[in-house]
Formats: structure tokens, C-alpha cells, sequence
């Protein structure tokens, strides 16, 4: 397939009448649904923004790549858009964007399709093409210019290939004259960048003289693939990925490993790395099949890989303390209303949900150990964690589901947390420690030793150190909680509800939301657990409808666009989802977000004040039923928003020129 059969003059806008990221989107998406290629914008336009979250498809240069592939595409296509004045799309490089390929892939597209975008990707890397492109003045000029640049790169590439057989007919069978490196591009989703990292690096080491072969990891699969004799013969090797690799082929080598977008932005700079002898060793272990590996540099700071491993096992623990406390809450309405504490319905609901629920700290503490210590370190992680949720003292026989039911938890969430580091850690220096075993016998490292010392080891440190310090600070924190006056309290839980707000859905509002979690896990049945809950939960749900009320109320103050957003947030804001008012304080953070923390706060000091207890971790005003007062619980929600809302629309200013 050629680069023709994915470019089209119907899927080319020559002047973009956008001026931010937001709208250039949504116009060269609204084209892609003129046009058919797109079934479902809102679905498209979500993946497009998904993307971008993960990293800016602004690679610098002048240019932008952003795409998707996904059910809602109904055909392979490049939209070409090009804005005269340049737009500021949070470029790698901060500059702005001028030229735009939209790449689209339906979720099943086949290899030709793919194979044609990721030519298309590669021709991008040459300067003089995209200089062209800006001075292109109709679609046709624009297809010209791609066939031209497509044509000499097939007779470079035929060139290239008769040159390395004749090669290899001139050299021995152990090694070329040329120095070798070679490398693995990948990105999320392996249709743009994977490509031009490729592209440039091989382009890079032609000009040194420096024999370059990448392989690709993108949604087509392996292309390329290195081969063994290629990793021994290579000088070193060049990573350039955003998702996990196989590495361990990579045993002994000089290894240097970056995003991939250092691969397009920064190729010259990753080959004098290697040449240079400035990357470190990279070893691997014989229980990694696809781990991103590592080398001595682009290490992430302390605090940011704490951060990193910690949110990996929130992430994987948030589904459980969300269906779980969701059935939970349920099974308290039916309770309430319709059947009471011997009901069917309550019991089946309770105990699915306490089942999934009882998960919540050994899964948090598995998934953080395995994001330190890798596969190894996942068990261990889950013992700890269910170690911490349960008294570790002699029961005279196995554990049984009614020791787990009635045991009270000694260490509990700070407990999980705490297993979860010190298992990742523990494996990381047993694998330091078993790291010169000879090769015969490597097989046993994850077959016996890590799981057998691993076990061993967090056993003993949760039952002697952990678990005593643990239940002693859970305590103190319990009954510092349950002791709370008024006063006290109302700053609490303003402060939680404030937080929410602060960056909806990032590490503050993931804070608040983990400590007003982790106490209502800690003990379900705690008033001031369920309190906290309802302060976090007003404190999120106000930002959407705070939004929300701004946009209905102070019309001239928002475009169009955002008022058609700000309808949406009425519904999300009911199931406490915070995120929904993101795309608004993207694009004015300096106004948004103070109010909407002013709002929260007044919102959840409220809860405090009134002492509304929800014992449910989510849901929103959809599980009010729950609330001890629940006409106050949703008059602290209604009152934070109107604050927030207010403030929000007489603080912005009109909005110019709203087409």
C-alpha cells in the first residue's frame, strides 16, 4: 500500500481556524465524521485526549501526530491540517505547531494499512519535506510532495539493501567494518512515534558512519526484529520506549533507555551515549520476560518513583475498594428499606462485597511491591498485605474464612502500604544478592528462591516489626479520629474536600481520597471513617458542578463548546467524577481552580459541621440513601458548588468573538 491510499484532498484542511489545542482537535475531528472515517467524534475525540494525557503528540519542529485506533474509526487515513499562524499544542519543544497529521487506524486494521502510516512517520523526520509542506497551498501539492519524498526513500531503502548484501559477502561472518549499535522503539499506541524514532536514529548513524538496527514495537508487532548475532556483535544498545521491551536479551550490554520521543528529538545525543562509553551495564534477571529494564541513567528522582510504584497500586486497588464498597453500600439500602439485616438480597450484596473489599490492602501491597521488584516481588507483596489485615499471631491451624471474617486488623492500610515497599525492596536486594549464580542453575532464582526467601522474609518483618508498630500507630490514629471535636473536625474534613480540587484526580486529590479510604477500611463501621468519606466525596463532586453552573448561568463567559461541555458535567458531578471539570481548568487553571476550592472546602467544612457520615467509598449523591442525613448531605454539595460556581462566572471575564 502506498502513502497515496491513506492520504486524501477531502481530509486536508489548508488554513485551521483554531487557536488552541482543544479546538484544533475538535475541527480536524469534525472532518474525520464529515467525511466518514469517524462512526462516534465523542468516543474518537476521548481517545485522542488519552493519548495526549500519556504524552504530547507535539514532537517538535512545527509538527503534531496526534492518533488513535479504535472501534469508532471506520478506515485507515492521514488528516493533513495546517495552521498559518502556529498553535500552541504543549510541543515537546514549546514552540508552536504548524503542520498536523492526524493519523486514524481502525481497531482491526491490517498490516498494509499500518505499514503505510509507519512510512508516513518516517518520511516526517526529513527537514526538507516539512518545510515544503508549510509552503504547500493546495491537498494536491501535499499529496505531490509526499509521492516525491515516498519514491526516493524506496530507492534508498533498494540502495541500502544491495548495499548491505554485497557486505556481507565482503566481510566475515563475525563482524562488519562499521561500528554496530542497535535499539527498540515502542510507544503506547506503536502507530507514529515507533516509527520515526526509527527513522531518526538509523538517519543519525548514517551520518556518523555508525551502523544502526532497530527493532519496532508498534501495533503491527515486531518488525525488524534483532537478532542474536546482531545484540552480540553491537557496541551497545539504544532503548527508546514508552512500554515494557523484552530486555533480557540484552544481558551484559551498554544500555541507555529513554521515551521514545527522545528517539525523534534526540538521536544524536543516545548514539554519542553509546559511542562515548557514557552508558551503564544493564543485567537482567532470569524471571524478566518483558520488563522495560534499566541502565544507569534516567533514573527517576526518589520521590518521584515513590509516587510512580505508589500509584500502581492504588490504580490496581481502586476497583476493588469501588465494587466492593459500592455492593457494600448497596446491601446497607436494602437493608434499610427493604428486607432488613436477615434479607437475601442484603446478605448476597454484603458478602460480595466484603469478599472484594477484604482484597483491597494485599492487592494495594502486591501491585506496589511488583512495580519495584518486578513479577518476584508479587506474592511476597500479597502476603504482606493480607498479613496486615489480619492478626499474624499463632491461630493452632490453618487460616480459615472465619478467623479472616472475624480478625481485626493490626496493621491495616499503613500496614499494606509499608508491606507493599518493603517486599518490592527485598526482592530487588535478593536479586543482587543471587545476581553471580551460575547459569546452570539460574532457573531456580524465580522457581524457588524468590518466592521461598521472599515469604520467609516479609513473614518475619511483618510478624516482629511491622504489625507491633503498625497497630500501635493505627490505633492512636483511630482514636485520635473518633475523639475529634466539632472544631477539629470541620478543619478536617475541609481540608480533605479542598484538596479533591486541587488537580481532580492527580497525586492531592488521589491523597485525600487514599486517607479518607484507608480509615473507612480500617474499620467500616467507624462514624468518623464515613464522615471523612463524605467530605471527599462533596469535595469532588463539586469542581463538575460548580462548571456546570457557571456555564448555564454565566453564558457570556464561556464559547459555546465549553457550554456544551458544562451540560455533561451535570451527570458526572452526581457520580462524584472530578475529572470532568479537567478540560476546564486546562484551559483557565487560574481561575477555576481556586474556586473550586474554596467551594470544596466550604462543601466538606459543612459535612464536618453537620457530621453527614456516608459509609460508602464512591458513588456520589447516588448512594445519599446511605447518608445519616441525607437532605444536608446534599445541601453541603449544592451549597460548595453555588460558592464555587459564583465565584467562577462573575471572576472570568466575557468570552470575545464566540462563533
Amino acid at each position: 500500500m502506498r502513502i497515496k491510499d491513506i492520504l486524501d484532498t477531502e481530509s486536508m484542511i489548508m488554513n485551521l481556524k483554531a487557536t488552541n489545542k482543544e479546538d484544533a482537535i475538535k475541527e480536524m475531528a469534525d472532518l474525520e465524521v464529515k467525511t466518514g472515517i469517524v462512526n462516534n467524534e465523542d468516543e474518537f475525540i476521548k481517545s485522542i485526549w488519552s493519548r495526549e494525557k500519556e504524552s504530547t503528540t507535539g514532537i517538535g519542529g512545527g509538527i503534531a501526530m496526534p492518533h488513535a485506533r479504535n472501534k469508532s474509526i471506520n478506515k485507515a487515513r492521514v488528516l493533513f491540517a495546517k495552521s498559518e499562524k502556529g498553535i500552541d499544542y504543549n510541543a515537546l519543544d514549546k514552540k508552536p505547531v504548524h503542520l498536523f497529521f492526524m493519523i486514524t487506524a481502525p481497531a482491526g486494521a491490517d498490516n498494509t494499512h499500518l505499514e503505510a502510516l509507519a512510512k508516513l512517520s518516517g518520511l516526517l523526520i526529513n527537514p526538507d519535506l516539512v518545510e515544503k509542506l508549510k509552503g504547500a497551498k493546495t491537498p494536491k501539492e501535499v499529496i505531490d510532495l509526499f509521492e516525491d519524498a515516498e519514491a526516493k526513500k524506496d530507492a534508498e531503502d533498494k540502495a541500502a539493501a544491495a548495499k548491505k548484501k554485497a557486505e556481507a559477502k565482503n566481510t566475515s561472518k563475525s563482524e562488519t567494518k562499521k561500528p554496530l549499535i542497535v535499539g527498540v522503539t515502542a510507544c503506547i499506541n506503536g502507530i507514529a512515534h515507533t516509527y520515526m524514532a526509527q527513522e531518526a536514529l538509523i538517519k543519525a548513524g548514517k551520518k556518523k558512519g555508525i551502523d544502526v538496527r532497530i527493532e519496532t514495537n508498534g501495533s503491527e508487532g515486531v518488525k525488524d526484529k534483532l537478532t542474536p548475532e546482531e545484540i552480540k556483535r553491537a557496541k551497545g544498545v539504544i532503548i527508546a520506549s514508552d512500554k515494557k521491551v523484552d530486555m533480557p536479551r540484552f544481558d551484559g550490554k551498554e544500555l541507555t533507555n529513554h521515551p521514545v520521543v527522545d528517539g525523534i528529538n534526540k538521536p544524536d545525543q543516545l548514539i554519542d551515549t553509546i559511542m562515548n562509553g557514557k552508558a551503564g551495564i544493564y543485567h537482567s534477571d532470569a524471571s524478566e520476560s518483558s520488563a522495560s529494564g534499566s541502565s544507569q541513567e534516567s533514573k527517576p528522582g526518589v520521590w518521584s518513583s515513590i509516587y510512580k510504584n505508589l500509584m500502581n497500586g492504588i490504580s490496581h486497588m481502586l476497583p476493588f475498594v469501588i465494587g466492593g464498597g459500592i455492593l457494600m453500600a448497596l446491601s446497607f439500602i436494602v437493608e434499610n428499606y427493604a428486607g432488613g439485616p436477615k434479607s437475601p438480597a442484603f446478605i448476597f450484596l454484603n458478602n460480595a462485597g466484603n469478599m472484594a473489599f477484604a482484597f483491597m490492602v494485599p492487592i494495594l501491597s502486591a501491585y506496589i511491591a511488583e512495580s519495584i521488584g518486578d513479577r518476584p516481588a508479587l506474592m511476597p507483596g500479597f502476603a504482606g498485605g493480607f498479613m496486615a489485615t489480619v492478626y499474624t499471631g499463632a491461630y493452632g491451624g490453618a487460616y480459615t474464612a472465619n478467623v479472616m471474617a472475624n480478625a481485626k486488623s493490626p496493621a491495616g492500610f499503613l500496614g499494606g502500604l509499608a508491606s507493599g515497599f518493603i517486599a518490592g525492596y527485598l526482592v530487588v536486594g535478593l536479586k543482587k544478592l543471587f545476581s553471580k549464580m551460575p547459569k546452570s542453575v539460574e532457573g531456580m532464582r524465580p522457581m524457588l528462591i524468590y518466592p521461598i526467601l521472599g515469604l520467609l522474609l516479609i513473614a518475619a518483618i511483618m510478624y516482629y516489626i511491622v504489625n507491633p508498630i503498625f497497630s500501635g500507630i493505627n490505633f492512636a490514629i483511630t482514636n485520635f479520629l473518633n475523639n475529634l471535636g466539632t472544631g477539629n473536625l470541620v478543619v478536617l474534613t475541609a481540608i480533605l474536600a479542598g484538596m479533591m480540587s486541587i488537580d481532580m484526580g492527580g497525586p492531592f486529590n488521589k491523597a485525600a481520597y487514599v486517607f479518607a479510604s484507608g480509615a473507612f477500611a480500617n474499620d467500616p463501621h467507624s462514624t468518623t471513617a464515613a464522615i471523612m468519606m463524605a467530605a471527599v466525596m462533596v469535595g469532588g463532586m463539586v469542581p463538575p458542578f460548580a462548571t456546570a453552573i457557571a456555564t448555564a448561568f454565566f453564558k457570556n463567559k464561556f464559547t459555546q463548546k465549553e457550554r456544551r461541555a458544562g451540560v455533561s458535567n451535570w451527570v458526572l458531578g452526581f457520580s462524584f467524577i472530578t475529572e470532568g471539570a479537567i478540560p476546564f481548568a486546562a484551559g483557565d487553571p487560574g481561575h477555576v481552580i481556586p474556586s473550586c476550592i474554596i467551594g470544596s472546602a466550604i462543601g466538606g467544612a459543612l459535612v464536618g459541621l453537620w457530621h453527614i457520615a456516608v459509609p460508602a467509598p464512591h458513588g456520589g449523591l447516588w448512594v445519599s440513601p446511605l447518608a445519616n442525613h441525607i437532605w444536608l448531605y446534599f445541601l453541603a454539595t449544592i451549597i460548595g458548588s453555588i460558592v464555587a460556581g459564583l465565584i467562577l462566572g462573575f471572576w472570568r471575564k466575557p468570552v470575545k468573538n464566540d462563533k
